[in-house]
């Protein structure tokens, strides 16, 4: 196995387009685990940690541009405030010696089902930059996970960076796990509202083949509260609707048997959380977070 470490984000394209079957490792906390366990032998692995550039973020027309090397700890800490449904769910990842290896970038890359990043970032609209020798292009986190561990990367490309917009309105994050600590999720779910536009933002995770939103429901719980004049109102979110809500986004998913839990688990856990998440982040709405969408 031949290791390739460039020190440039140049550096690190030419090695890419020269050896497309290379597995790039950021943290490495997935990609070491399938080595370990022989589930996985590239033909090469080329290492970015060493690539300056990955471990920025910066403010950018309104959104913030996060580079794809900077640590689920780096995110709680200094993101914490500015992409709270994220660093919700980069305080579930692992433990803190993952987390200060683990990157959300790598997270994207292996494009896992139960990815804990992925319903947050599904949620907020966010954008992953990828980046080859023939250029720069734009992938909606949607659209980014095309199967099983299966991403819309090109051979040659590299995630450079994921686009965030601050949320107008709040985030909740909620994952459900065999223990509290150091688990892969049996299901997760992300949701944001964005009162701005008065629409809800969905993510759920580890309940299908890939990373997927809960795009029906979100319409209908931005509908019903139009429809009630609850954005402009504030005023208190029905038991009724955030019980629908949770019921369509569990009819969104379609998970799986397997050794974390049932189908039916999961399914019946993403009606839960969903509609947990829908009065928690209501209730915050209701206090005053998201400017008024009046």
């Amino acid at each position: 196995m031949d290791f390739l470490a460039p020190t440039t984000w140049a550096e690190a394209l030419a090695a890419k387009a020269e050896h497309p079957d290379a597995l790039p490792v950021a943290g490495g906390t997935d990609v070491m685990v399938e080595i370990n366990f022989d589930h996985r032998r590239p033909p090469a692995l080329l290492d970015v940690t060493r690539v300056p550039e990955l471990r920025d973020w910066t403010l950018d027309d309104g959104r913030v541009r996060l580079g794809a090397g900077v640590t689920f700890a780096r995110v709680i800490d200094e993101l914490g405030t500015t992409l709270p449904g994220l660093a919700m769910a980069a305080r579930t990842v692992g433990s803190l010696q993952i987390r200060n290896r683990g990157t959300v970038g790598g997270n994207l890359g292996a494009a896992s089902p139960a990815g804990d990043s992925h319903p947050a970032l599904l949620a907020a609209d966010a954008d992953v930059e990828v980046t080859s020798v023939r250029g720069t292009r734009t992938i909606p986190v949607a659209e980014f996970f095309t199967g099983v561990k299966r991403s819309a990367l090109a051979p040659d490309e590299l995630i450079a960076a994921i686009w965030i917009a601050p949320p107008t309105g709040p985030q909740q994050f909620c994952k459900i796990g065999t223990r509290n600590a150091m688990v892969i999720a049996v299901s997760a779910f992300g949701l944001a509202l964005h009162p701005d536009r008065r629409a809800v933002g969905t993510g759920i995770g580890s309940a299908a083949p890939t990373p997927r939103r809960a795009v029906a429901a979100g319409e209908f719980l931005a509908g019903e509260l139009e429809a009630a004049g609850l954005w402009s109102s504030r005023g208190e979110l029905p038991e009724s609707l955030a019980v629908e809500f949770g019921r369509r986004v569990r009819d969104a998913a379609a998970p799986i048997d397997d050794v974390r839990g049932t189908a039916a688990y999961r399914l019946h856990t993403l009606s839960v959380m969903a509609r947990r998440a829908a009065g928690w982040a209501w209730t915050e709405y209701r206090q005053g977070n998201g400017r008024s969408a009046a």
